[in-house]
């Protein structure tokens, strides 16, 4: 074991003195040592039952005869970050969150490792450190939110946190009251859990599970629910039987579960999120997974189920329906069966009893809402190195759309003119400077694109950034556009008034200016000048690499 090291030898006498400190016997010095990687917080809603969760893990653990040690990661709640200078924070931690597992990891020598995320860039982070440390390891998320229910009219009405964040458009827009808002932030998230809709969280959950790295259950049994907690405890149990099979991540993470996650993820029309994210396990598993597949990928695969914000459907639903293995059953033709998961079993193997439950919530292959993947890449003159849209939740007016662009360096600026009713119908609004060097960070724009939704002029208005865009946007809002601004990428040069050309079913983004005149505008931009004065932000930005490639940490060489 990893940990004899730790453990064994005369020389080894001090270490043994403060295992013992933290009430080991002699007789648990023989057990596997398996790390509890938690990311409580009493500031996040996703985590502040994990502490419930780890209990249950450690105890799978012990009745396998493996000794459980908690430690904690960071988190952020994407929610309460947004739209202010915090949210700059929130993709930075994701690489801390990796590092510091990696510290804790190595310093203490554990044999295996139990993850237990369930926010936005907590899952990935996690997953990152995961292959990364390449010790035998299982993933637990602490599960989705139940929506809430809001009288409307004659009936009840489900409820997340989308809904409050579209209200803020109706307010403005004059068609709610602030009475009605004030009704609704008080019943939208009735308790702990990730947000409770397909969003970046949910989706980054469900596709541990798509990855092979998580029981079934994973992504979409409701927090509140004892299923979690049986869960977790057999997951606990897992981590033990996976340790004698020396299972280790890079065995499960490989081309083929990488296909399959993107798969479940056009099948689901996840959040966006989840592209930059699964890149960026990618590149820390060492595997070569161009942008380009993606798209691929999402023509071959159906998109078989609409949960919020694409639809009134919630996560629970989906659960109810069956869940993720449901879903891949439905799939089953298209997928890479043989990938291997931490049951130690093949993925044909994990879903041979799964039923589909509600053909309305999970669609038959041959009766999808549409023939390719919910989430688009699109590349052109705007974007050589791509960008991501969640086609999914754009309307079919907006599938293609040429308009001018209305161009602000910053998320503020943008939100006071949209709130300000500055935006015109048929406007391409443009957001720069928010790219994962140009922000730093990437920060969501969740209040805007909700805005626009609020406001009715999703269906009017697209939206170009070279920030990100929360799982809970929708309308044609288009992120992760590369290179950024701060690069000196395409979208610096564009000026007001240009025509952008979104044809989304085409893969295209375009400004329809020459070569020439493109050139002409980027040598003349001055050299970029960050904003920022926080240390750590400060040395994200010299490492940070493109949103193409998941925005990790890389080299100066291979920059």
């Amino acid at each position: 074991m990893k940990s004899e090291v730790v453990k064994q030898g005369i020389e080894r006498a001090p270490h043994r003195a403060l295992l013992y400190a933290l009430g080991i016997s002699k007789k648990d010095l023989a057990k596997p040592f398996i790390g509890i990687v938690n990311s409580f917080s009493e500031i996040v809603p996703g985590h502040i039952h994990l502490r419930a969760i780890a209990q249950a893990v450690k105890e799978g653990i012990q009745s396998q005869g493996g000794i459980g040690f908690e430690v904690n990661t960071i988190a952020v709640c994407d929610g309460i970050a947004m739209n202010h200078p915090g949210m700059k924070y929130s993709l930075p931690c994701r690489e801390l969150i990796a590092d510091s597992v990696e510290v804790i990891a190595e310093a203490h020598a554990f044999d295996g490792l139990v993850f237990i995320p369930n926010c936005d860039k907590i899952v990935p982070g996690m997953l990152m450190a995961a292959v990364r440390l390449n010790i035998p390891a299982i993933f637990i998320s602490g599960g989705p939110m139940l929506a809430g229910q809001w009288r409307s009219g004659d009936s009840n009405k489900f409820v997340d946190l989308s809904s409050v964040f579209m209200a803020v458009g109706k307010v403005a827009k004059g068609e709610m009251t602030e009475s009605e808002l004030e009704e609704l932030e008080r019943i939208a998230c009735p308790g702990c859990g990730s947000c409770a809709g397909m969003f970046t969280a949910n989706t980054m959950n469900c596709l541990t599970e798509a990855l092979g790295m998580a029981l079934p259950g994973n992504g979409t049994i409701p927090a509140v629910e004892a299923r979690r907690t049986n869960l977790a405890y057999e997951t606990g149990q897992q981590i033990v039987e996976i340790l004698k099979q020396n299972i280790r991540p890079r065995d499960i993470i490989t081309n083929n579960s990488l296909y399959n996650a993107f798969a479940v993820d056009m099948a689901l029309g996840g959040s966006t999120n989840s592209v930059l994210h699964l890149m960026a396990i990618a590149y820390e598993t060492g595997i070569e997974f161009p942008l380009s597949l993606v798209n691929e990928i999402s023509s071959r695969i159906p998109h078989i189920c609409k949960i919020s914000p694409a639809s009134d459907y919630h996560v629970e639903d989906l659960d109810r329906a069956g869940g993720i293995p449901a879903v891949v059953k439905e799939l089953a033709p298209l997928l890479k069966l043989k990938a291997k998961t931490v049951l130690g079993k093949p993925l044909a193997q994990i879903i041979d009893k799964a039923l589909v439950k509600n053909s309305e919530v999970i669609r038959p292959v041959s009766k999808p809402y549409s023939a390719t993947g919910g989430i688009t890449i699109l590349f052109g003159n705007l974007a050589p190195e791509g960008a991501v849209v969640k086609s999914a939740a754009v309307a079919p007016e907006m599938l293609k759309h040429e308009g001018p662009a209305r161009v602000f360096d910053g998320e503020e600026a943008a939100t006071a003119a949209i709130i300000q009713g500055k935006i015109k119908s048929g406007e391409v609004i443009i957001i720069r400077y928010e790219g994962p060097k140009g922000g730093p960070g990437m920060r969501e724009m969740l209040t805007p694109t909700s805005l626009l939704s609020g406001m009715g002029m999703d269906k009017e208005v697209a939206l170009v950034t070279d920030g990100r865009f929360s799982g809970a946007t929708r309308g044609a809002a288009i992120g992760h556009v590369s290179p950024e601004a701060a690069s000196q990428g395409p979208i610096a040069a564009v000026r007001n008034g240009d025509t952008i050309k979104i044809d989304i079913l085409g893969h295209k983004l375009e400004i329809d200016i020459s070569k020439e005149e493109m050139e002409k505008r980027l040598s003349q931009l001055p050299k970029f000048q960050p904003k920022v004065t926080s240390p750590y932000l400060g040395r994200y930005m010299e490492k940070v690499g493109s949103a193409s490639k998941g925005a990790v940490f890389i080299s100066a060489e291979t920059k």
